[in-house]
Order: C-alpha cells, then sequence, then structure tokens
C-alpha cells in the first residue's frame, strides 16, 4: 500500500464529524463515500451517532480503518426502526456495492430450485431458476445445477413424473425412451388417468416435504394389495419404485435423517483467506455442497467472517429454520432475529435458529463440513501458488517489471459480418475474473468480415471509456499491464496504432498467432520492438497464454450465438402491432414456431388460446396484406 498524504486522516476526520452534527442515535446503517462517490464501507448500528464517533478516535483503529477514514469525504445514512432492520439493509448495501473496506461475499450466482408445475392436469417437474413466475411448488434451493438434475432423475425412477415441456407433451403421439426405461408414467398418449397421477404428484410432495417415510409405507401396502390381487407385474412394478425411494434415501453422514431443513456452514482459516463451506438440508435431503471465498478478510476473525457471510449469503433466498455453525457468532442473537424477519419476508413464516452443535451427529456434519472447508482453501491456496509462477514466468518471458496484476485477452466473433461481438476476458492472480469481463455489440458502420475494425471499435470504447471516467485510467485496480490479442504481426500494430491515438503507452502488447496447420502448441508470440518467438511444446507458460487465449475465444463464440439466437427470436411477430410478448408467446406454443404462425388460417389463428378475433385478423392481414 501507499504511504497516506500527512493531511488526509485529519480531512476524513472533518468529514466524519461534520456528518456526527446531524447524526441521530437511532439504529440505521452508515456508508463512508471517497472523493468519486463510491462507497468505502457500509456499517449498521444500533445507536448511529455513538457507532459512528468511534472512527474519530484514531489511536484505537487499526491500520485499515485508518485508511478507510483518511480516503472519507462525505457520509450518508438510512434509520430503521430496529438493529436487525439495519443489519439486513447493511447486508444488502454491501452485496450490491461491494465496498473496499467490507468483508464481501461475491456470490452473483442464482441457485435452482425443483419446480412441480400445478397449472397443467398433468403437473411437470423441472428445475427452475429466477422469479417464480409459474403456478407450482417449489423445492429447495439446490447447490448446483448437477443437483437438482440428479433429484429429478431420481424422482422420476421413483414416482414416475414427466419432466417433458408442454409443448412437447401436447404433440406426443407415442410414448418416449423415458417410458421405456421406466423414468415416466406416459401421460402424454394416456397411459395413466387424471386421478391416478395425481396421486403420484401428491406422493411426491410428500417425499420432498420430508415424510419420505410415511410414502414408503403407503408404497408397500400398494405393493401387498396388489400381490393379494395377483396382479404380479403392477407389484413388480411398486417394488422397482421402493427399492428407488430406498436408494435415495441412504444415509451418511452427509445424508442424514435427522436434519430436515437445515443449512449447515463450516468456515476455516489460514494464510490470511478464509474459505466458507455450505451444505443444504431440505426434506431430510443434502442438496449439494458449495464452496465460497469472501474478500477483505486478511484482518478479520473467521467469526466475523462467518457473521458477515451469513446474512450476505440469504439476502436473496430463504432462510432455513436451523443454521448449524462450527463457530460462535459475535452477534448470533440479532443475526438469528434478523433472518427470522428474511423468512417472514418469504413467506416461510418460521423463527430462524442459530446453533453450533458440540457433540452427536449434528456435530459430525459440521466437522465434515468443516474438513471440506479447509480442503477447499488448501487447494485454492496451492492454485494461488502455481498462479503465482506462471505470472512470473509471463512477466519474463514479456519483459514486464513485476508479474500483471490483470492481464486483458481480447477476440471477436461474427458471421460474415453478421451479430459480430468483441469481447474482453481478465485473469489475474486470482485466475480468471468472471466478474470483468466484457461484452462488446459491435455498431459500425463496419465492412463484413473487417476483423481489424472490430478490434479498433472494442479497444476504444473500452481504453476510451476508462481514460473519460475519473480514476479509471493507469494505476487503477481496472488498468491492464498485458494486453493480449488473437492474430498476428498485422492485429498487433493496428491495436497499438489504436491505443497510440488513445494516449495509452504504458500497456504491454501481445498477439498470439496460430502456427502451421493451426495445430496447439506451436502458436507464435508477436511483441513490439522484438521479433516473433515460439515456446518449447511442454512449457508450462504456453498452456498458460493458451488457456487465456481459448478462454476469450470460448467467451466470443458463446456471446456470438447467444445474440444471434436473440436475433433469431425476434421475429416478423414483434412488428405486429398490439402483439406483446404474452400474445407472442401464445401463438409461438400453439403453433409452434414463427413460421408456423405465418402459414396458419385466419380460423385457426382466431382458435389460438388468448387471442381475440381482432388480434387474429391483425396477424393474418401482416402476414397476407393483399387478402381481405
Amino acid at each position: 500500500m501507499t504511504d497516506l498524504p500527512p493531511d488526509s486522516v485529519p480531512k476524513g476526520v472533518a468529514a466524519i464529524e461534520a456528518a456526527l452534527r446531524t447524526m441521530p442515535l437511532t439504529p440505521g446503517v452508515y456508508r463512508m463515500l471517497d472523493a468519486h462517490g463510491d462507497a468505502l464501507y457500509v456499517g449498521k448500528a444500533r445507536a448511529l451517532r455513538k457507532r459512528v464517533t468511534s472512527y474519530t478516535q484514531l489511536a484505537r483503529l487499526p491500520e485499515r480503518l485508518r485508511r478507510m477514514v483518511a480516503e472519507t469525504v462525505t457520509m450518508e445514512i438510512v434509520t430503521t426502526h430496529t438493529e436487525a432492520e439495519a443489519l439486513l439493509l447493511e447486508a444488502n448495501l454491501i452485496k450490491r456495492l461491494k465496498p473496499r473496506f467490507n468483508i464481501v461475499l461475491r456470490d452473483d450466482k442464482s441457485y435452482p430450485w425443483l419446480v412441480l408445475t400445478e397449472d397443467h392436469p398433468y403437473p411437470q417437474i423441472a428445475k427452475h431458476r429466477g422469479a417464480r413466475t409459474r403456478k407450482g411448488s417449489y423445492f429447495g434451493p439446490f447447490a448446483s445445477a448437477w443437483a437438482v438434475n440428479q433429484t429429478v432423475t431420481a424422482m422420476q425412477r421413483v414416482f414416475l413424473l414427466r419432466s417433458c415441456a408442454d409443448t412437447v407433451f401436447a404433440s406426443r403421439t407415442r410414448p418416449c425412451l423415458l417410458f421405456q426405461i421406466r423414468r415416466c408414467s406416459a401421460p402424454c398418449v394416456g397411459r395413466i388417468s387424471v386421478p391416478d397421477y395425481a396421486a403420484l404428484v401428491e406422493q411426491a410432495k410428500a417425499f420432498l416435504s420430508g415424510k419420505g417415510a410415511s410414502v414408503q409405507q403407503a408404497l408397500a401396502t400398494e405393493m401387498e394389495q396388489a400381490a393379494e390381487a395377483l396382479a404380479f407385474e403392477q407389484a413388480a412394478a411398486v417394488r422397482d419404485r421402493i427399492r428407488a425411494l430406498t436408494h435415495v434415501q441412504g444415509t451418511d453422514v452427509i445424508n442424514t435423517a435427522t436434519l430436515a431443513d437445515a443449512d449447515v456452514i463450516a468456515a476455516w482459516q489460514i494464510a490470511g483467506q478464509t474459505c466458507v463451506q455450505v451444505f443444504f438440508f431440505r426434506g431430510g435431503r443434502n442438496n449439494g455442497t458449495r464452496a465460497f471465498f469472501p474478500t477483505n478478510t486478511r484482518n478479520e476473525e473467521v467469526a466475523e467472517v462467518l457473521g458477515a457471510f451469513l446474512v450476505q449469503f440469504y439476502d436473496d433466498k430463504p432462510p432455513p429454520p436451523l443454521i448449524l455453525l462450527n463457530h460462535e457468532l459475535p452477534e448470533q442473537a440479532l443475526i438469528a432475529e434478523a433472518l427470522s424477519i428474511k423468512a417472514n419476508a418469504f413467506g416461510a413464516g418460521k423463527k430462524v435458529e442459530i446453533a453450533v452443535p458440540q457433540r452427536g451427529e449434528k456435530h459430525a456434519i459440521v466437522a465434515h463440513a468443516e474438513l471440506n472447508a479447509r480442503e477447499a482453501m488448501e487447494r485454492k491456496l496451492a492454485e494461488s501458488a502455481g498462479q503465482a509462477k506462471l505470472l512470473e514466468g509471463v512477466a519474463t518471458l514479456f519483459d514486464l517489471p513485476a508479474p500483471p496484476g490483470r492481464i486483458e485477452i481480447y477476440d471477436n466473433s461474427h458471421i460474415m459480418g453478421a451479430a459480430a461481438y468483441g469481447v474482453m476476458v481478465v485473469a489475474g492472480p486470482e485466475g480468471f475474473t468472471k466478474s470483468a469481463y466484457r461484452k462488446f455489440s459491435i455498431r459500425g458502420p463496419i465492412t463484413p468480415g473487417d476483423d481489424f475494425a472490430m478490434m479498433r471499435e472494442v479497444l476504444e470504447r473500452r481504453f476510451g471509456r476508462a481514460l473519460r471516467e475519473e480514476g479509471g485510467g493507469p494505476g487503477s485496480p481496472s488498468w491492464p499491464e498485458l494486453v493480449l490479442i488473437d492474430g498476428g504481426a498485422g492485429q498487433l500494430s493496428a491495436v497499438r496504432q489504436v491505443l497510440d491515438d488513445l494516449g495509452v503507452t504504458d500497456v504491454k502488447l501481445v498477439a498470439i498467432a496460430k502456427g502451421p496447420d493451426r495445430a496447439a502448441g506451436r502458436e507464435w508470440f508477436h511483441r513490439e520492438g522484438a521479433a516473433p518467438i515460439q515456446l518449447p511444446p511442454r512449457d508450462p507458460v504456453l498452456f498458460y497464454l493458451q488457456r487465456l487465449r481459448d478462454e476469450a475465444h470460448r467467451f466470443a463464440i458463446t456471446t456470438h450465438r447467444a445474440g444471434r439466437a436473440k436475433a433469431l427470436v425476434t421475429s416478423e411477430l414483434d412488428e405486429i402491432v398490439g402483439i406483446g410478448p404474452g400474445r407472442k408467446r401464445a401463438l409461438l406454443n400453439h403453433f409452434g414456431s414463427a413460421r408456423g404462425v405465418k402459414q396458419a388460417g385466419l380460423v385457426d389463428l382466431e382458435a389460438a388460446p388468448g387471442i381475440s378475433r381482432e388480434i387474429a385478423r391483425r396477424v393474418y392481414a401482416h402476414f397476407h396484406p393483399g387478402a381481405r
């Protein structure tokens, strides 16, 4: 860290004292802001004035907080009714603003859920992400898509529920492969009645709600009744379902029947870094596990990190009624109260209990989660050490004064100039920084296929914007030490010209050109003021640079495909006045495609669900302008 200007700390204290003059003694949240208006720190307090006053007593503050005070220019506060509400607001602001002096959970992922739909005579079981706009029963969350997919497969084996979309269901004329392998009861072709299928759905809901024992008993009774009635084929089918259910309910230390709805959360800290491991248990089943690595934890105790993690983690998801931890929290009762408020906001309506078990099976589960956290932390440290060696090799290869803290890799993708996109991928000491990736939709006008012009536009937009924004230029954390581009000497020269025009001269440029026959391992590296070089085929630095190039290529291809798919979805239906997203969806679901709508007759359009006679005539007239 650079030394602080000698007069900066008194200025920061003066800014805080000025804010204290009108600060109330009520609960609330305060924000320390820097000269650019960015949040340096977000905190909560039971009494705002009393808490903020402590920041003016510099002798009692650690170096990290003295630095924060030095950078503070102004403050903002929001009052709340209770300290628990302040805690929830603090967590929400930290996740959204990501202040530099707060412990921050970087978790932008939406967790998948399992849904049993309720808007169809034969409900579908499926994976779900995002807003719960469709009517149905939702179960989760799950730690990953893999975990929910495994559960869907198990539910199909036990309860024979359909997983196909409604459009596929409506178009079936014979059972699909899932019926043949006994994972579906084929309601699409009438192999099961609505009441019998509804009974399967109720059994599935009971199982997912933690009533697996009663479901198994009901199946055993059904099997015995079928055997007594000499319906041996039916009895064998129920027997297979019981076996599948027994397999699903198998228990061990990470899949225990003693936990109904709970999260097991354990933290492990070493070398100034912290890993938090989360096990999700719902309905007595283990819904998977996930490791998190909060930032800005170097000077914090593990219990402080765990407390900050807990409130931020449940900011956008309902907490379960029981949370098991491996450390007592400094404000455990307050956090439990805040999470209970959050649970009520999600409609759970249950008080949240936070516990640190000391013995028994729950303690064994927490200990297992702690072991997973420690192993994940050790793997990350090992990867970081290897990453540091690779960056040292890159610095040596390209004559950089120090290992680069930020590498930017650029690529573009298009089909003869159509759906043209440029992308920026970012890597550094922690690996790929996906939150810093950027997509650039090429605006043009550009001659189709002119890769030089596309790259010029991308770099002008990226570096031009950084130079225009105060604090975004050279020396900032978002400024690269090394820029890699996919291409040869021509691309290198073109990019250098663009950066020279912008006045950017402190960034090292390297172009990676594919070798003979485009063979991996024979790439040429073009540098400014030096002859191009090749690296030995087994050089680790070569593999690292290839991985950077390939990640940029992957991101460019997926961005281009997504853009092209979006353009395809934007069909002629969008040009018809009165056809919004709802009516467009109804038409596409009914006719299968925009072409199907175009070929439909007026009578067929009028018969489509949700389409009035006036709208049908308008759609028909659009595609048949000469018709009357």
